[in-house]
């Protein structure tokens, strides 16, 4: 998908207007938060946090090491 977007000064902000294809292909809607994430191919806007998937991953780890503490805890 290649689109061009103009930015636009919306009330003291500047903002762009994403088309109806564009909020479809990033499963978005009216009112969602999107991320801006800086990547080495430029920015990247995204709906995912990417911080909370680092902490998810981190905390499956970690339940994947300690598996059979978390199961007795579990008891």
């Amino acid at each position: 998908m290649k689109t061009t977007l103009t930015v636009r000064r919306i009330g003291n902000s500047f903002g762009v207007i994403l088309g109806k294809d564009a909020l479809v292909e990033l499963g978005i809607a009216e009112g969602d938060t999107l991320f801006v994430v800086r990547t080495p191919d430029g920015i990247r806007l995204t709906p995912y946090d990417p911080d909370f998937a680092e902490a998810l991953e981190v905390g499956r780890n970690y339940m994947r090491r300690h598996r059979n503490a978390l199961r007795e805890l579990a008891r």
